[in-house]
């Protein structure tokens, strides 16, 4: 009996052994860190339940008369106070096969790429491995425009001038792309004429966002695309967004071809498609709207940091609209808006934010023509200011 009894405590013991085991694993920071991705996917899988027969009315009847009318042809998804009131589909991937688009299609943000790019950056400065007063020449001692810091890269205000249009001139192989390094060294070795001195004057453009995807790998030691999925990307749970260069594909592997304001015109992809930062991040609408949670939620930066993104920082005198870091900005008394547009080789995409009303509208479009300089309706229908800039006379009133 001794014996027997002596046994069943051993026994007892390895089982508790094995039970706090077991329980210090889960308690691990990597159990941890898993079981937060998994609550946090099934928020994000809630989050985006949809039904159709649920749809707002009003949007619905808007969305098929902008895509009767005004030819729009792509995505579109609509959510105010955490809830999707508006998503659909409309037209064709790829005209030539007659492939239908679906709400998981990616489409090439093109400059909505920007305020992307800029989290990932803004990441680096709230890690402590790059701060605002950085130069670019901390990082390229021969660059040719010294004291260009990251804050005038994240606002437009560099003065530098356009990779895009003069790598026209200077890049020697059409048939290869250039990689974000390329045309970092074709600045550095051709050195073009600025367009001003850094922080003279809010000037658009995209070399601003390509030296900052150089930088990011420079910083990081990471490719821009393995860095974005990361640290933003995964975070979010944009499971359908990945940045593509065509300096790593030979074609980017997305469905949904671009096409320039006739079908008869697709826009082939070319060596320009491979710098990244300032555009190349594909998604969907759906990613986009996870995207907007993420912030909101304070997955993606602290809210002193958003809160230093929002701020219009363009020199434009008595508007209503200017620039912040990576945002696009829109500022009508007590109602902060925040948005970005994007136009490139055959896709043209919107992604607003109404902070205060808590609207979130994403339109993603395959065809370049002018479907979404007719959105004022929407605008109303969501009873948020009309976003567009010539709706609104040099004192900020609204004239049509």
């Amino acid at each position: 009996m001794i014996e027997i009894k002596s046994i069943s405590i051993k026994n007892a013991l390895i089982i508790l052994g094995f039970g706090a085991m077991t329980m210090m694993s889960c308690s691990s920071p990597e159990a941890k860190e898993k079981q937060v991705k998994v609550d946090q996917g099934k928020k994000d899988s809630i989050a985006l339940l949809y039904d159709p027969a649920n749809a707002d009315k009003q949007i619905e009847a808007f969305m098929q008369n902008l895509h009767k009318k005004s030819a729009f042809n792509g995505n579109v998804l609509v959510a105010k106070q955490g809830k999707i009131l508006y998503e659909g589909s409309f037209g064709w991937a790829d005209y030539l096969l007659k492939d239908s688009l679906n709400i998981k299609s990616q489409f090439e943000l093109a400059s909505a790429s920007k305020p992307i790019t800029a989290i990932g950056v803004m990441k680096l400065i709230e890690d402590g491995k790059l701060k605002m007063e950085n130069t670019v020449n901390d990082f390229y001692p021969d660059f040719p425009f010294p004291g260009i810091t990251i804050k005038q890269l994240l606002s437009h205000r560099s003065g530098l001038p356009n990779y895009v249009y003069f790598s026209e001139d200077v890049w020697p192989d059409r048939k290869k792309a250039m990689t974000n390094q390329d045309a970092m060294n074709l600045l550095i070795e051709h050195k073009p004429n600025r367009y001003g001195a850094p922080d003279g004057r809010f000037h658009y453009n995209n070399s601003n966002y390509m030296v900052l995807g150089a930088i990011v790998e420079k910083v990081t030691g990471q490719d821009f695309a393995v860095y974005m999925k990361e640290k933003v990307f995964d975070p979010a749970g944009m499971k359908n967004t990945a940045v593509y260069s065509k300096a790593v594909y030979e074609k980017i592997p997305t469905k949904v071809i671009g096409h320039d304001r006739t079908w008869r015109r697709s826009v082939v992809q070319n060596y320009q498609d491979g710098p990244v930062g300032d555009k190349g991040i594909y998604s969907t609408v759906e990613d986009m709207y996870l995207l907007d949670l993420a912030i909101k939620d304070g997955r993606m930066l602290q809210k002193a940091t958003l809160d230093s993104m929002y701020i219009p920082r363009s020199d434009a005198k008595r508007s209503l609209f200017s620039y912040g870091y990576g945002w696009r900005t829109f500022s009508p008394p007590g109602n902060p808006i925040v948005y970005h547009t994007g136009w490139w080789h055959g896709f043209k995409s919107l992604y607003v934010r109404d902070l205060k009303n808590d609207v979130t509208i994403v339109l993603l479009t395959n065809m370049a023509n002018g479907s979404l300089n007719h959105l004022d309706d929407l605008y109303k229908i969501l009873e948020m200011p009309i976003l567009r800039q010539n709706a609104y006379n040099a004192s900020g009133e609204l004239v049509n």
